[in-house]
């Protein structure tokens, strides 16, 4: 894609990310979104593909001095994956650092409760994984995610982004079989610029899309208030 191009919202993403996916021959694919706004990107391709989808829960583990930057991240099994390039100036920081890991376990464990509940995840040992998010910026945690299902023995792991750097790092290079993403803008500058709405997707928009998917989760209704 050239010239300033511009997704409507993550359901247009999701539409065209399901364009170039249509030409791959995926066996036993299933789509993991991570939430929260990889999951009506997702939506979108499992609808088109006609490929069953869920969530993986994955929390970046941001600087103290700057939580947007992701210094690592951490998914299900709760093992950190940490960004070895990452810039950590001070030495001190190594408590705080410790910190927010386990706050983020415990985020993590919490946002499995609200979004899958009793439900479990498939065996991936026999299928392909769509790994989708809404972008790709620093890649944590993608990374994150990947190293997870490698530990799962999944057999073969497809990260599927609508928009990224067209320098992709290292270390999600090495933790997925390959990399799908149609737009890479010379001048990437963060995910938000390439989307004409990327309002921020909430907790209920989530759950609405996983109650469509399995509709049996509706039948024990969440509090949200636990879940902030």
């Amino acid at each position: 894609m050239l010239g300033n191009f511009l997704f409507n919202d993550r359901t247009h993403a999701g539409q065209v990310l399901s364009e170039h996916l249509l030409k791959y021959e995926l066996v036993n694919p299933f789509i993991l979104a991570l939430p929260r706004g990889g999951v009506p990107v997702a939506h979108e391709i499992s609808r088109i593909l006609r490929v069953p989808m869920d969530v993986l829960i994955v929390r970046k583990i941001g600087a103290p001095f700057n939580p947007e930057y992701g210094i690592g991240a951490i998914s299900e099994n709760l093992i950190p994956f940490m960004n070895a390039e990452a810039f950590l100036p001070e030495d001190h920081i190594e408590q705080e650092v410790k910190e927010i890991i386990e706050n983020e376990k415990t985020e993590v464990l919490r946002r499995i409760k609200l979004y899958r509940g009793e439900r479990k995840l498939p065996d991936f040992k026999n299928l392909t994984i769509l790994l989708v998010d809404d972008g790709l910026a620093t890649g944590v945690t993608a990374a994150a995610a990947g190293k997870y299902l490698r530990l799962k023995e999944a057999k073969r792991i497809i990260l599927a982004v609508p928009v990224g750097p067209r320098d992709i790092s290292i270390f999600v290079r090495e933790n997925m079989d390959e990399i799908i993403c149609p737009y890479t803008p010379s001048g990437f500058s963060g995910i938000s610029n390439w989307y004409r709405d990327f309002r921020q997707v909430t907790d209920d928009e989530v759950l609405n899309i996983l109650y469509q998917t399995y509709p049996e989760q509706k039948k024990s209704p969440i509090d949200l208030s636990l879940f902030p």
